[in-house]
């Protein structure tokens, strides 16, 4: 009898342990979690049209924090004009350069730039109704040091640099890497 409740007394022991393990592995994983989203990545939700067509209202992203940006670069920002709001937007002019649109075509520092992104239904329909599809516009100055003119991709509705100017690098929050939603558009940049 005695040995009977000692092996119970075991088992009520094993299983008290298993269940200590298992609070303490997911304790491990959610503080894991939680330090990369906090430092490493940021895990938003694009609202509104300003990115379309490459990302729609309600498409899920995963931006890193920590990046060396490049022209075309999409990032998520701090919106300058509207309190605890973000914006993504494209990366168009880094510091130094001055940038230019005329008749639809980008130029950077004098030269024409390529935008296959916005070859899209978008840009088509603007040009059938005999609009441009990105308003001519030249920027009165260079893109100052540690800043950065970005537009959005639907650029005849992105609220983007043309309207709020230029973004200090540390309003960027991150640099978008991954589309995860939906999942029929899921995608690398």
């Amino acid at each position: 009898m005695a040995e009977n409740s000692k092996n119970k007394s075991e088992e009520d022991e094993s299983l008290g342990r298993f269940i200590l393990d298992i609070i303490i592995i997911m304790a491990i994983i959610i503080g894991i979690y939680y330090l990369l989203f906090s430092f490493v990545f940021s895990n938003e939700t694009v609202s509104g049209p300003s990115m379309q067509p490459t990302f729609q209202d309600k498409d899920r992203i995963i931006a890193l924090r920590y990046f060396n940006l490049k022209r075309n670069d999409i990032v998520i920002l701090k919106a300058p004009d509207e309190k605890n709001a973000l914006y993504i937007k494209r990366v168009i002019g880094l510091p130094g350069d001055m940038v230019t649109s005329k008749n639809d075509t980008l130029y950077i520092n004098g030269k024409k730039v390529a935008e296959p992104y916005l070859h899209n239904s978008l840009e088509t329909q603007a040009h059938k109704q005999g609009e441009l599809y990105t308003n001519n516009f030249t920027l009165r100055r260079r893109v100052p040091k540690d800043s950065y003119f970005v537009m959005g991709d639907h650029r005849n509705v992105s609220k983007d640099s043309r309207y709020f100017g230029f973004v200090k690098r540390k309003a960027i929050v991150g640099e978008v890497k991954w589309r995860y939603w939906p999942l029929n558009q899921w995608q690398i940049f």
